[in-house]
């Protein structure tokens, strides 16, 4: 291919809105272009380096013994509704009305369209497992999309999804997506860090992210230095600490009874602090949640009985209901655990008047003996004795409380938020965290959705059963934006062989006379040795061709120059090395060997 064939031009700076490496280059180097707020569009040489990194993914993924299917991106309501998921999935989602006034959605994921399609085939445990992917087009409307395709509203993912008669054989095909992914990403020239995951509203039993250390991740990873635990700060869990009191003794139980202690003007942790005199680890917190959407059986809980519940299929969950947890007052809770806990799309803070309606009191006096709803108790309270809390009466707190003496808990969980230097819950190191990018998932679904959406098959004994689930997904744009965070400098891009649109760039200083035919017979040579290449046979100066091949990030450069000739150079772009001179005749031969040599490393086991 010649530059001349292409429509492309670069930018000097990149636009104001861009404010990450990877959105800045892509943008400068014409790799994508804006069409709307988090909407952009392809361009050739951008849309080459995608079709590469997609090329890999389907290889890795076709060897792991996965097959591609391909579903549509509009897809009906009504499968939404059967699973339960077409209010639950919230204002993200897409959706639209056909001519028929029939609900219709824009797929931000596919499981529902997955199990609709499926089940239609399936009969028998021998069809099992059921294992395809897609690589398709989503659509999430995003509140802020940013930094370019790395957050987009329009965006790529690869789906994965494989029906199971059991949980032996989802463990194997989990592994066996595991195994792809570290391929994958290591044909891309990227080193990842799998870390156990929260399962959000994907639901589920288990699932495990694949991150990429970066300096503008949205996530941050808990990692133990000794042992490799690493989680999302989301579901991380760490090693209990005692409670202790002031002289960092543990607690101990006490027999006097709760004493009510007017405290005016004494509001946060800190307030306390000064006010008891004594270290928060004596301080029991409470918080009042509102809890959108759970499908837990809360009709056992304290003061739900009357709670109003909604059918969608065969889901019933409870719209709006509300938990009081309690957490060591030097601890916070996560919010991510609880909603996994509770099984529920979302837990929000309750605003002042429920608060005051459930607990009898604002904010900071909310306590666990007058409180009336379901207390859900975080393992850190557990040890705790001769505890201080909150009255239930402004302007008051109550000491010598003690748990399950004072008041019941409705349940007991890990809700905490792990961070530095807590300890790793299986060799005891001490965590330090990173920022992360989140590239791949993957989740054991279990049968949330077979259930839900009525699969079944016929068993070894003839009896109908219900196939366990999971789901495998790659953001494609996101890796590939990550790449270029990965791989670039103060020039440009610097792509790695596997992914570059172009592995060569040969530019002459003048696309003319001996210069020509020597870039013309170098061209030649390369294409029919397989090496993809780009001529650039643009009337432009040395200067502007060079930082255009720069910016773009082309593996290689072979610069033809009148001055060398019979001789080029050949410049590697990740190199700091200088420009490497060689005889015409061999070039082509040397570069066709460094291309090669390149590609295998990122290929080595």
């Amino acid at each position: 291919m010649k530059t001349s064939q292409i429509p492309f031009r670069t930018l000097r700076e990149a636009p104001a809105e861009a404010i990450i490496a990877s959105h800045q280059l892509m943008m400068r180097a014409d790799l994508i272009r804006k069409l709307g707020n988090g909407l952009y569009t392809y361009m050739p040489l951008g849309l080459k380096a995608y079709r590469k990194l997609e090329q890999i993914i389907k290889e890795e993924l076709d060897a792991s013994g996965a097959m591609e299917f391909k579903p549509t991106v509009v897809v009906p309501g009504d499968i939404w509704k059967e699973s339960g998921r077409w209010d639950t999935m919230g204002p993200q989602m897409l959706k639209a009305q056909n001519r028929q006034q029939q609900d219709m959605v824009v797929s931000p994921t596919a499981e529902e369209a997955y199990t609709a399609i499926m089940r239609q085939g399936l009969t028998s445990y021998k069809q099992l497992p059921i294992n395809c992917y897609q690589i398709n087009t989503k659509y999430r409307d995003e509140i802020r999309p940013r930094y370019g395709v790395m957050r987009g509203r329009e965006f790529n993912m690869m789906d994965g999804y494989t029906l199971n008669e059991d949980d032996e054989s989802l463990d194997k095909s989990y592994k066996a997506y595991a195994a792809a992914y570290l391929r994958i990403f290591k044909r891309a020239g990227l080193t990842v860090i799998p870390v156990k995951a929260d399962t959000g509203a994907m639901g589920g039993s288990g699932s495990e992210e694949f991150m990429v250390e970066s300096d503008i991740g949205d996530d941050t990873l808990i990692i133990c230095p000794d042992c490799g635990y690493a989680a999302n700060v989301e579901k991380a869990s760490c090693k209990q600490d005692a409670a202790v009191d002031n002289d960092g003794k543990p607690q101990v139980k006490t027999d006097k009874a709760i004493e009510e202690v007017a405290t005016p003007n004494v509001f946060s942790i800190e307030d306390m602090e000064k006010f008891f005199n004594s270290t928060p680890k004596t301080f029991i917190k409470a918080l009042v949640y509102r809890v959108i959407n759970s499908t837990l059986d809360l009709s056992g809980a304290p003061y739900c009985k009357d709670l109003k519940t909604k059918t969608e299929g065969a889901i019933t969950f409870y719209p709006v209901s509300y938990v009081c947890v309690l957490i060591r007052a030097d601890l916070e809770v996560n919010e991510a655990k609880l909603a996994g806990v509770l099984k529920a799309s979302e837990v929000v803070l309750a605003e002042d008047e429920e608060i005051r309606a459930i607990a009898g009191a604002p904010h900071g006096f909310v306590g666990p003996v007058t409180v009336k709803c379901p207390i859900l108790q975080d393992l850190s309270v557990n040890d705790m004795h001769d505890a201080i809390a909150g009255s239930g009466k402004e302007g008051f707190h109550i000491k010598h409380v003690e748990p399950e003496r004072d008041y019941s808990a409705w349940m007991n969980a890990d809700v905490r938020t792990v961070k530095p230097g807590d300890m790793c819950p299986n060799c005891g190191g001490i965590f330090y965290s990173r920022k992360g990018n989140e590239l791949g998932h993957i989740f054991k679904l279990g049968k949330k959705y077979t259930e839900s959406m009525g699969v079944t098959y016929l068993d070894k004994n003839g009896k109908a059963a219900v196939p366990t689930m999971g789901c495998y997904g790659i953001g494609v744009d996101r890796v590939l934006a990550s790449i270029v965070e990965r791989f670039h400098d103060d020039k440009g891009i610097m792509w790695p062989m596997s992914i570059a649109p172009y592995q060569v760039a040969i530019v002459p200083i003048k696309y003319k006379d001996a210069m020509k035919e020597a870039s013309d017979t170098l061209y030649e040579q390369l294409s029919k040795a397989g090496i993809q290449v780009l001529l650039d046979d643009r009337d432009e100066r040395p200067g502007v061709k060079f930082n255009d091949m720069d910016l773009i990030g082309f593996p290689v450069r072979i610069t033809v120059g009148d001055k060398n000739l019979p001789n080029v150079e050949i410049k590697l772009r990740a190199s700091d090395n200088a420009a490497e001179l060689v005889p015409l005749e061999s070039a082509a031969a040397r570069v066709a060997d460094i291309v090669h040599a390149e590609l295998a490393k990122l290929c080595a086991e």
